[in-house]
């Protein structure tokens, strides 16, 4: 079940190798047919055209001729772009959220500029180096542009907190911001580690690491991956998760393009994992990277993939930086899995009947039964170790299947979650109760297992929808019910603790991880699945 959003965070897919200047080439007679075209509407034209437009619209129209992922990026864009895969941006440290025009601390990052400054969360900005910004309707962006800056210089807030009868003054020096690409890590059972990934970035491996450096002091003897929504990021990263499961000299991924000779990216390091069972978990967002790792995986009968048909991207980008900032990422070759399936779902009838083939899934009945995808015999592969039929030409498709969950699903439930009262009842719940919540319960442990919101507080969710206009339908509120409560307490513990805190929450009914627990769990079941004999 797709559920609402965690918020806004200052922490703030593609798959690309490095970015490259445009290199001195033989001008064609095509290229200069397009310059002497844009020459003569700067010259001759009947009204004024901006040349920079038009040429940044010609440029996405041609790239769009070619495949799906091959795309144009401003150069306004291209920072913004880069940072997340970076793992890091120059700022103050915080996450934050708006709730009627107010700027509210989420949580100062543990160690960041804010957090040595002092702020806490449920802080709210009221001015900005003296720039008033409470009740402003200021946007994300907006509030964004004016905290993020190079690291050493220095921003003045002006904050409202609660109890203090003035308002409190804070110079913060920016400084290097971590961007996690691990939004979960901890152990699901006594044997057992689940981690959960959002993209792969540089970043990826280490967090890895230090996440089964914890797992071990557990005992862990299995782990399960989840790659559901992660939409790929930087190839060395998926290499090097996937390494961990394989000794040296393993195949993972394989390049070819008609000017990229082939390269292959074999597993390297210590192989860590090469005797835990895995479980790979995946849907119809995982992407790219995730679907390198999916794929590997898959290809060597090393572990389980469990969930939906992943996105089927198998076109791999160079970014090439023109002269004003701006970029061309452009494909130059598609990744093999180690099999030798090309997994890119078909794009030769053009860029709107790729997207289309993509949503028809869900008409299809693709979300909820395996039998509704159909698969070519020319797609067929065997998988390396223990020859299992395994396909290509369109996303991997997992060894074992779990529909979508919609037993919770009412058009009550999907409105709330459209106006976004869930994140602004939160919000305001917390910034009432946060001091409340944290003396009565002393660990997250403690309100994992004892917290329930009342049935007045319950009361006052339902009121916030209908004031905005979300009416409220008794039977189908029933229906959704346990969903609501725990989509809510998820988010209030994300507000208090952090975002593994949310996903603790959360996965407690999640049809796709008890399947992947039932699975690991059973060595007899887990090997049939493979072909182990």
């Amino acid at each position: 079940m797709k559920r609402t959003g965690k918020g806004i965070t200052l922490l703030l897919g593609m798959l690309f190798l490095a970015a490259y200047s445009v290199p001195a080439q033989i001008v064609s007679e095509e290229t200069i047919k397009i310059g002497k075209t844009l020459n003569l509407i700067e010259e001759y034209y009947v009204d004024t055209a901006s040349i920079s437009r038009i040429t940044e619209n010609a440029i996405i129209s041609m790239l769009r001729e070619l495949d799906p992922h091959s795309t144009y990026i401003s150069a306004k864009d291209v920072r913004e772009m880069n940072e997340p895969l970076l793992g890091n941006f120059d700022g103050i440290g915080i996450q934050f959220n708006i709730l009627r025009d107010t700027i509210i601390v989420i949580e100062p990052i543990s160690g960041g500029p804010s957090d040595k400054a002092g702020l806490l969360a449920g802080d709210r900005i009221v001015s900005i180096n003296g720039e008033e910004v409470a009740g402003k309707g200021l946007s994300t962006n907006g509030v964004r542009s004016r905290l993020l800056g190079r690291k050493g210089t220095k921003v003045n807030i002006n904050v409202f907190r609660r109890g203090e009868k003035n308002i409190l003054d804070f110079t913060i020096t920016r400084d290097k911001i971590p961007i996690n690409s691990l939004d979960a890590a901890y152990m699901l059972d006594s044997e057992t580690g689940y981690v959960r990934f959002n993209k792969f970035a540089a970043t990826t491996d280490r967090e890895f690491r230090e996440a089964l450096s914890s797992f071990r002091k557990a005992n862990m003897r299995n782990i399960i991956i989840d790659l559901r929504g992660n939409g790929g990021g930087f190839m060395a990263a998926s290499t090097q998760l996937a390494g961990h499961f394989f000794a040296d000299g393993k195949l993972l991924v394989y390049l070819s393009g008609r000017k990229t000779p082939r390269q292959e990216y074999k597993s390297s390091g210590s192989g860590d994992l090469t005797s835990a069972r895995v479980v790979v978990l995946t849907d119809d967002g995982s992407a790219s990277a995730s679907e390198i790792v999916a794929g590997a995986i898959q290809d060597w009968d090393r572990g389980v993939i469990i969930g939906r048909r992943t996105f089927g991207k198998g076109l791999v980008q160079n970014a090439f930086v023109l002269t004003d900032g701006s970029m061309i990422r452009l494909s130059i070759a598609r990744y093999y899995t180690p099999a030798g399936r090309s997994i890119q779902s078909p794009y030769n009838e053009g860029y709107e009947k790729y997207l289309e083939n993509y949503t028809r899934r869900f008409v299809n009945g693709e979300m909820m039964s395996a039998d509704s995808v159909h698969f070519p015999d020319s797609l067929k592969f065997k998988t390396l170790v223990n020859q299992r039929v395994v396909y290509g030409g369109g996303g991997i498709m997992p060894d074992v299947f779990v529909a979508v969950d919609t037993s919770n699903y009412s058009n009550y439930y999907r409105t709330l979650v459209r106006r976004g009262i869930f994140n602004s009842f939160i919000l305001e719940y917390a910034d009432k109760n946060r001091a409340a919540i944290i003396s009565k319960f002393k660990t997250f442990e403690n309100f994992k297992n004892g917290f329930e919101f009342s049935p007045v507080e319950i009361q006052s969710f339902r009121k916030k929808g209908e004031d905005a206009g979300v009416k409220f339908v008794e039977d189908q509120y029933r229906k959704s019910e346990s969903e609501i409560l725990l989509v809510l307490k998820a988010l209030l513990a994300n507000n208090i603790w952090q975002t593994n805190e949310y996903f603790r929450i959360i996965n407690e009914q999640d049809n796709i991880i008890a399947e992947a627990l039932k699975v690991i769990s059973d060595e007899e079941l887990y090997n049939r699945i493979l072909g182990n004999k």
